[in-house]
């Protein structure tokens, strides 16, 4: 029997894995010989917030929960890693199926070598040449010690082979964040509150900020927040709002009758709101696959990016850091000629099967 142990620690990592587990015990259920375990990290741990993510996207409970939350970077990271050894020694699998590029990513990789244990990473290959991200950080050392590269572009594929992986170690299967995205839009559904009973759809926009560049500097905050106001010409910005920022916008004085800051949302909420903005303002770098796949406008306000592919093929425009160059982005939505999603290769709902059915040929032959 081939025993995989597949790890999530972040927000995110719930949307990648969830089809992951549904097709493992698809093929469970057909016989295939097959188990796995799936364990939390606990890097970031909200009863609510998790509770939500499991009922929505129907992922079983983990097996084991490593409480490994809190911290700096560093005890962040030794705390998983002491955790998972433990786990990985009274449940040795196969192998450790990581994915995205989270603390946990990072953290479980190397204490699964060190075990001599084979390494899988979803969406493996990615890069944004930015190695102020500590998320940069995390793919870079996880592919230097990842055994399998399950990938969502051509893109990673060659930057896998820039750094001399062979071919028959990548396996480009498309994004399993979009299998979620896409197997969960008929569960899309309103947010209940006063704020968001007055939106009519294509009549508003939806923001997200919380990379440091952005929110920690005062006069930056204030300079973006006030070229957004500027450029959406009075319609609703619907922000659900990270702690941090939260802190920082208050202390600034930061108001305005059409910035409406509300509460963190559940994934069906949030995509909800998304599905029918007008476009989207962002800092993220997933959330630009998801307005890509569902035809919304998206401005990202970074100078850098690990998801090219969007770029190119999808709805998304990198900005950059500096308030100065957003108005043109936001005159190009405002008058309904921003670009259409071409479609990406294998982007397609279909990914997890892909990448289950390669494992049955690895570790089950």
């Amino acid at each position: 029997m081939a025993i995989f142990t597949i790890v999530a620690g972040a927000r995110p990592n719930f949307m990648k894995i969830a089809p992951i587990i549904h097709a493992l015990q698809k093929r469970i259920l057909e016989g295939a010989d097959l188990s796995y375990r799936l364990v939390h990290t606990g890097q970031h741990y909200d009863k609510k917030m998790s509770g939500d993510f499991f009922d929505q996207l129907n992922i079983p409970e983990p097996h084991a929960n490593l409480g490994g939350g809190g911290g700096t970077q560093a005890e962040q990271t030794a705390a998983i890693m002491v955790a998972f050894e433990r786990e990985l020694v009274e449940n040795r699998p196969n192998l450790v199926i990581v994915v995205g590029d989270v603390t946990s990513t990072l953290a479980c990789s190397i204490a699964a070598k060190k075990l001599n244990i084979d390494v899988a990473h979803v969406e493996g290959g990615i890069r944004s040449g930015d190695l102020s991200m500590p998320e940069e950080i995390n793919r870079m050392v996880t592919d230097s010690i990842t055994d399998h590269f399950f990938t969502t572009s051509e893109i990673a594929n060659a930057n896998l082979r820039n750094l001399g992986v062979s071919d028959e170690r990548i396996h480009f299967v498309g994004n399993t964040m979009i299998d979620t995205l896409l197997a969960q839009m008929p569960n899309f559904k309103k947010p209940e509150g006063e704020i968001f009973d007055q939106l009519i759809p294509q009549g508003y926009f939806v923001m997200t900020m919380h990379r440091p560049a952005n929110v920690d500097q005062e006069h930056q905050l204030k300079a973006m927040i006030d070229a957004i106001l500027e450029g959406s010409q009075g319609l609703p910005i619907i922000f659900p709002v990270h702690p941090r920022t939260a802190k920082n916008l208050q202390s600034l004085g930061i108001s305005a009758p059409n910035l409406l800051m509300c509460e963190p949302l559940s994934y069906l909420e949030f995509n909800y709101l998304v599905q029918h903005a007008k476009g989207v303002i962002t800092d993220s770098g997933g959330i630009t696959e998801e307005t890509s796949v569902m035809n919304v406008p998206c401005v990202t306000l970074r100078d850098n990016t690990e998801r090219a592919e969007t770029i190119q093929l999808g709805t998304n425009e990198l900005v950059g850091t500096d308030p100065a160059k957003l108005k043109p982005y936001l005159e190009k939505i405002m008058a309904n000629t921003w670009k259409q999603y071409q479609g990406i290769p294998l982007w397609d709902g279909n990914t997890a099967t892909r990448i289950v059915s390669i494992l049955e040929k690895i570790y089950c032959a």
